[in-house]
């Protein structure tokens, strides 16, 4: 019967089916001690009534909770992609998920400890900011897993691993693809201390300077406004001194941007090129139709869950899992004028 199976317990069970809890407790896990006819009278009983056993309740009294821990950004577009492909990747596996967000007035630290509390076998962190001090206390509590994130240019952190799109080889990609169509003059709106926005403009820098051209950074962040803000900073400049082409931190940021300089009367891509970083859902909006550098969030996701609860298991795991991102071309890119 719909909505009844919630406040059925094994004791309802027992009572209809003329038996002790125990029996019924030991049908329902499936071992043996019960006869042919107890067993079956218990298990009709039991789908008469729409009896389901607490699955949560059971793990934990087995010491297990098999709950994988995720905090994600909730005002970041990309983290919800990348939330929705991890219960893709969840889906049979007998693993469920504990979401919590961070907030300017939730920081991450905070949404870390409710997890703990809840007793999770394994952390997902997405874009963290925690320090490498914080990640190694955490690590020894539990495995951790960073997506989104790296920790290359130092030393490993003893129980937390990485999978990450390859941030510099995404930026040299956007970089190349502007040159190839002639631009000279390409300004990257960076993402500041957002993760993977030093290795962005390193790649960007790197493409420019073996082409003998020298970069343009205009500060950014991770949102539209932010976008929006280096957008006004680009057109207060004299005309010569704007660039012909930009590379946004990401999607947000170079939708942001896109709305300012169309507002302004110029043309996209006409008067001025843009490449974002993603490819979320607002990039293939036929109102942005935005060229962008995929991350592939179904492939990152999975790979993710995988050495989450391999570490979870205590089988080995891949310290840095790197996935390759591609150009997707739309109908912000063309020549210069």
């Amino acid at each position: 019967m719909p909505g009844r199976s919630a406040s059925v317990t094994i004791a309802d069970v027992a009572r209809r089916a003329g038996v002790s809890r125990a029996l019924v407790s030991i049908v329902l896990r499936g071992v043996p001690g019960a006869s042919p006819e107890n067993r079956e009278r218990v298990l009709r009983v039991a789908a008469e009534l729409g009896y389901h056993p607490d699955q949560r309740a059971r793990l934990l009294g087995s010491g297990r909770s098999r709950t994988v821990g995720v905090v994600f950004g909730l005002q970041e577009p990309f983290h919800g992609e990348l939330v929705e492909a991890l219960y893709g990747a969840a889906s049979g596996s007998g693993w469920r998920l504990s979401l919590q967000p961070r907030l300017a007035r939730r920081p991450e630290p905070a949404a870390v400890r409710e997890l703990l509390a809840e007793r999770v076998e394994t952390v997902l962190l997405l874009g963290s900011g925690l320090d490498r001090r914080e990640l190694t206390e955490l690590g020894e509590r539990v495995p951790v897993v960073l997506l989104a994130r790296s920790l290359a240019g130092g030393p490993a952190v003893p129980g937390v691993g990485t999978v990450r799109t390859d941030d510099q080889a995404g930026a040299e990609l956007a970089v190349r693809h502007l040159l190839g169509l002639g631009h000279r003059h390409v300004a990257h709106v960076h993402g500041r201390k957002a993760p993977g926005a030093v290795e962005r403009r390193r790649g960007y820098r790197d493409v420019l300077r073996a082409a003998g051209l020298e970069p343009d950074l205009v500060g950014g962040g991770t949102t539209g406004s932010s976008g929006e803000a280096a957008a006004r900073e680009l057109l207060g400049r004299d005309a010569a001194a704007r660039p012909t082409a930009v590379l946004a931190f990401n999607d947000e940021s170079a939708a942001g941007l896109l709305q300012s300089v169309r507002a302004a009367h110029l043309a996209v891509p006409g008067d001025l090129s843009v490449v974002g970083f993603d490819d979320s859902a607002v990039a293939s909006l036929d109102t942005v139709a935005l060229t962008t550098v995929c991350q592939n969030a179904g492939v990152l996701a999975a790979r993710a869950f995988e050495q989450a609860t391999r570490r979870a298991e205590q089988e080995a795991g891949a310290q840095d899992v790197v996935i390759a991102p591609e150009l997707v071309v739309r109908r912000t890119t063309a020549p210069p004028r």
